[in-house]
């Protein structure tokens, strides 16, 4: 139970899951422990790995790890969290996501012994009557309580019938599969209680809810997510995850300790001692976490490295040892700033690479770059750097 509680916001209820727990171990039996993805957005990230850390940590405990892919609830959408309604993903844009997902989601996770299933393979076969029945097992009313639906409702902004279906159908997933626990944010609890109710209509023992915090962004203000731009990737370079980490403001670094690491709860209780002390400075205890989630996610020897080359850019004002190179054709003499950023890929669209050079974050040789409308004269090679990382080395064939 200690390590089941490291981080958890909510055990729905906790001695439903002792009782589970001990007659697992008297009857030597694995609980199934459930986690379904959401496969609109492909790419993982921190604050995805919080809950799969924790469903790591119960297959470590001997448990069977069940992920399930939503590759038919993609194509609803979960509403979760949403103030419209969520564009619903084709089925094979779900399972192409899903099977990216799962991929990423095995650096966390023992890919060898977790299950991976697809909810179509359930809920594809259930005809109308099938769905009207299991309707008829939960409320208009009930569903209303729901926070998103409810602000929706009262803001008069449309809620389709399909997405009050969202919920019944994840709640289909516990009872396909058994499920004895079931895993997810915090924003994903509503859903996690039909889950329980449904279970229960089906005459199936309900399952315990396990909620885990959001992880807050980089911003140090919104949750992790990949609109916000606040996100740490796990399948990012290692001086992307350094680098990234530095910049988490201070009162965030224990949350990531405990939520993003897997480090023994002792020595966690001795980062907490340290940011409580004004002697100890908490940027080497950053630096600290930096390490370990880029060795967490690549090596050790790659955390050391990027640690190296971050000082060398940062602290030493120096360029990373191996810079890209842009060539241009030698008919190409001259081309503005906002082009160039564009053309380098280092933004998506001018007013994009407009606000870049606005907020000083654009230099060429070292010069800062603040004319939005300057013309580059592409005579010699030159190194362009954009925002803190970025940098090419721009030449001519």
């Amino acid at each position: 139970m200690d390590i089941i509680k490291r981080g958890v916001s909510e055990i729905i209820p906790e001695e439903e899951l002792v009782e589970k727990l001990e007659k697992s171990i008297k009857e030597n039996k694995p609980l199934n422990i459930k986690l379904g993805c959401d496969p609109t957005r492909p790419d993982l990230h921190l604050g995805h790995s919080v809950v799969l850390r924790k469903l790591a940590q119960f297959q470590q405990l001997g448990h069977t790890a069940i992920l399930i892919i939503g590759d038919f609830t993609g194509m609803i959408g979960d509403p979760s969290g949403r103030n419209s309604s969520r564009p619903p993903l084709s089925f094979e844009e779900a399972r192409e996501n899903g099977k990216t997902y799962f991929e990423q989601a095995s650096k966390i996770l023992d890919k060898e012994r977790t299950k991976i299933v697809y909810n179509s393979e359930w809920l594809s076969k259930m005809s109308f009557a099938d769905v009207i029945k299991l309707a008829s097992k939960y409320t208009i009313a009930r569903m209303l309580e729901r926070d998103d639906f409810t602000k929706r409702y009262k803001n008069g902004i449309p809620i389709s019938i399909h997405e009050i279906l969202y919920p019944l159908a994840q709640a289909m997933d516990s009872v396909a599969i058994q499920s004895d626990v079931e895993l997810g944010g915090t924003d994903q609890k509503f859903n996690l209680l039909v889950g329980r109710d449904i279970q229960r209509e089906f005459g199936l023992s309900p399952q315990v809810i396990i909620t885990m915090p959001l992880l807050v962004g980089t911003d140090g203000v919104e949750k992790m997510s990949k609109s916000y731009d606040n996100y740490i990737g796990i399948n990012e370079p290692p001086k992307e995850i350094y680098g990234k980490t530095l910049s988490i403001p201070d009162e965030l670094i224990y949350t990531y300790f405990e939520l993003a690491t897997d480090i023994p709860n002792e020595e966690l209780k001795k980062i907490r001692e340290q940011l409580s002390n004004p002697d100890v400075n908490p940027r080497d205890l950053k630096r600290a976490l930096a390490r370990k989630l880029v060795s967490m996610y690549h090596s050790e020897e790659a955390a050391y490295e990027a640690e190296r080359e971050f000082d060398n850019i940062f602290v030493k004002k120096g360029l990373p040892d191996e810079i890209p190179e842009y060539k241009f054709d030698n008919d190409i003499k001259e081309i503005e700033i906002l082009d160039l950023i564009v053309k380098v890929g280092f933004a998506p669209s001018r007013s994009e690479a407009r606000r870049l050079v606005i907020q000083g974050g654009v230099t060429l040789d070292g010069e800062k770059i603040s004319d939005i409308k300057q013309i580059i004269k592409l005579e010699k090679p030159m190194i362009l750097k954009v925002g803190k990382r970025n940098f090419i080395k721009l030449i001519h064939d």
